[in-house]
């Protein structure tokens, strides 16, 4: 399935990635599946390997607030991140074109 537009994947991505964390389903490692998950989604819709690798000090502390709204099926803030992720993504992957 091709997204047509990033917000939209990022709306998916976040429901699933939010839902599986909060399901809890491994003693460790449930983040890492998630993420496995999130890029294998991504992958399918036509998007790069994600980079997760800014969710860190602060945006760590705003993706646990997320995982929490998600509890109240609130996934507003959960889809603000993973369009982060996605804009951050396809900015390292897209090269200046030479003319």
């Amino acid at each position: 399935m091709q997204f047509q537009c990033n917000g939209r994947a990022g709306n998916c991505l976040a429901i699933v990635h939010t839902e599986l964390i909060l399901i809890h389903p491994f003693r460790d490692g449930n983040g890492r599946c998630a993420r496995l998950l999130a890029m294998l989604m991504g992958l399918q819709a036509g998007l790069p390997a994600l980079d997760f690798g800014g969710i860190r000090g602060a945006k760590k502390r705003e993706y646990i607030a997320a995982v929490r709204a998600g509890l109240g099926r609130n996934y507003g803030p959960m889809t603000e991140i993973f369009r982060e992720v996605i804009a951050r993504t396809l900015k390292s992957v897209v090269k200046p074109s030479s003319v």
